[in-house]
């Protein structure tokens, strides 16, 4: 059962294992995809909608992180920081749309220098208002729970040796395992299945080592989720949220909030759980390295994350 709540108390995006090669088959992936642009005349597209936009006197800009912001070792480039700082202080509403929970998104906040606005966390779950008069920075202002019993006991029947992490209503990481991640922004608390089928979340986790990336994306095609919203990363890991809950549904949420016309909306991302996202934007842009199902949602294709991508995109707003 989905929860909503509105409370004034104050989602790892996909993982990756990446060489030099794979950094340059991307590089052509994207020159392929850019000639077919050319060739179809989706190129002359994609510059009326950036012209549309970078004219727009306010635009509302969704970034995601992992991937997006920072590469694959968690470091943000200065030429990546600088452009979304700019882009910051011209005025624009620039949100963090992440799947990463609370406390590991606030750095990113605070590095590009967003004192003010919003963001979105685990992958829409958690919704924030930032404030720099409020005693932590920030209050939560939508929360999205639901009851993960059903979707993991379908798991770890599948998936027995699988990892569990599941953050609970209150901002806990309980983990099986001892799994820990940078994305959970807090250690885990090590407990027993049983708890973890108890607990209300508002994401779940599950990170599989004994996997294939092929294995593990059959068997949760096999299990056949239902109630939940997931997304499935580079690795042999699964995000879970409550079911309807996307970054795209906490984004509309806030665009309605801020009477943000639909058409002043750009969002970037690379990962599998940006899908819903970029076809939510006027303009969405996926990273030079996305697989081909976000390429395929998104209006037009940057660099990848090692050539500052994001940049580029943030850049054409000014």
């Amino acid at each position: 059962m989905t929860t909503l709540t509105e409370t004034s108390v104050a989602g790892n995006d996909d993982q990756r294992n990446e060489n030099p090669e794979q950094r340059n088959e991307y590089r052509d992936q994207r020159s392929d995809h850019q000639a077919l642009e050319s060739n179809t005349g989706l190129a002359g597209k994609v510059r009326t909608k950036a012209a549309e936009l970078a004219a727009s006197p306010k635009m509302m800009v969704a970034l995601d992180v992992d991937g997006t912001l920072v590469n694959h070792d968690g470091h943000m480039s200065v030429t990546v920081r600088e452009a979304a700082q700019a882009v910051v202080a011209a005025g624009h509403e620039v949100m963090i749309a992440t799947g990463r929970s609370l406390n590991a998104t606030l750095p990113i906040i605070e590095h590009i220098g967003i004192d003010t606005g919003y963001a979105v966390c685990c992958n829409g779950g958690v919704t924030l208002r930032l404030d720099p008069a409020h005693p932590d920075g920030y209050e939560i202002i939508r929360k999205a729970t639901f009851d993960p019993g059903p979707a993991l006991r379908a798991l770890r029947k599948r998936l027995p040796m699988a990892k569990y992490a599941l953050e609970d209503e209150d901002g806990n990481f309980l983990s099986t395992e001892r799994f820990q991640d940078a994305s959970f922004g807090v250690e885990a608390i090590g407990v027993d299945f049983q708890t973890m089928l108890e607990a209300t979340a508002v994401r779940v986790v599950v990170f599989s080592a004994d996997n294939t990336p092929e294995d593990f994306n059959e068997a949760i095609k096999h299990i056949g989720l239902a109630g939940v919203t997931y997304s499935v990363g580079w690795t042999a890991w699964l995000d879970i949220a409550a079911e309807g809950v996307t970054k795209a549904s906490a984004l509309e949420h806030l665009r309605g909030h801020l009477s943000i016309e639909s058409h002043l909306t750009v969002a970037i991302g690379d990962g599998r759980n940006d899908i819903e996202m970029l076809t939510w934007a006027r303009r969405g842009v996926a990273m030079g390295q996305a697989p081909e199902e976000v390429i395929a949602a998104a209006d037009e294709v940057t660099l990848s994350v090692h050539d500052d991508g994001a940049a580029h995109v943030l850049r054409s707003l000014l």
